[in-house]
């Protein structure tokens, strides 16, 4: 984990970049796909997004939350990756929604630069990489 600042700008900038956007997306989906069949699964998805214990803590602290409502949760999620409601998240699916995620981020965060506590390899931690790169250039 770090500590950077970010923008929206900087999460655009990112998302924007058709070849850096794609990229990460597929390192991200191989490293998903443990099966290796072009697919995931609600179990596949579903490591990914217990990862980001965005539900298990308030503040960073840990909370107890209701497994049956955390399962709701995650299947709920899982749809909004499953555009064609086929039980599996294609490559295309999971950049879709990555993608809107992300700009909903960037829209949510308004211009005014922020400090956040990043994972080594989330995707807003390869924004602000891959803008730190383009200011070195």
């Amino acid at each position: 984990m770090s500590v950077e600042v970010l923008d929206s700008a900087t999460i655009v900038s990112f998302v924007e970049d058709e070849e850096a956007f794609s990229v990460s997306i597929r390192n991200r989906f191989a490293h998903l796909d443990s099966n290796h069949d072009g697919l995931l699964s609600y179990t596949e998805l579903l490591k990914e997004l217990q990862s980001l214990r965005v539900f298990e803590t308030h503040f960073g602290i840990d909370v107890k939350t209701d497994p049956n409502e955390l399962a709701h949760v995650y299947q709920s999620l899982f749809l909004q990756f499953d555009h064609d409601s086929n039980g599996t998240v294609d490559l295309e699916e999971f950049k879709s929604e990555t993608k809107r995620m992300m700009l909903a981020m960037a829209n949510g965060m308004g211009f005014l630069p922020v400090q956040m506590v990043l994972e080594e390899d989330s995707f807003l931690k390869i924004a602000v990489e891959h803008e730190s790169a383009k200011l070195a250039a």
